[in-house]
């Protein structure tokens, strides 16, 4: 569940097809810049009620929806 919430974040953000992101997809292959994973980390506290940091470790989707599932 939270993969396909994060991926549906993702695509709405980006404007792109929700199956272009799968687990292993980076976040930079996504055209996500520092500024759109912040505003992402934001949108993530909102819809999860979690606290993440921006992070040289958050590289791939699979990296986020760990952090989120570590955190709930």
């Amino acid at each position: 569940m939270v993969f396909e919430k994060l991926a549906e974040m993702i695509a709405n953000k980006l404007d792109c097809p929700i199956e272009d992101i799968t687990l292993e997809t980076k976040l930079a292959d996504l055209g996500m810049d520092s500024l759109d994973i912040a505003e992402l980390l934001m949108d993530i506290g909102d819809e999860f009620n979690v606290e993440i940091e921006v992070s040289p470790d958050l590289v791939l989707v699979s990296d986020l929806v760990a952090k989120i599932e570590e955190l709930k």
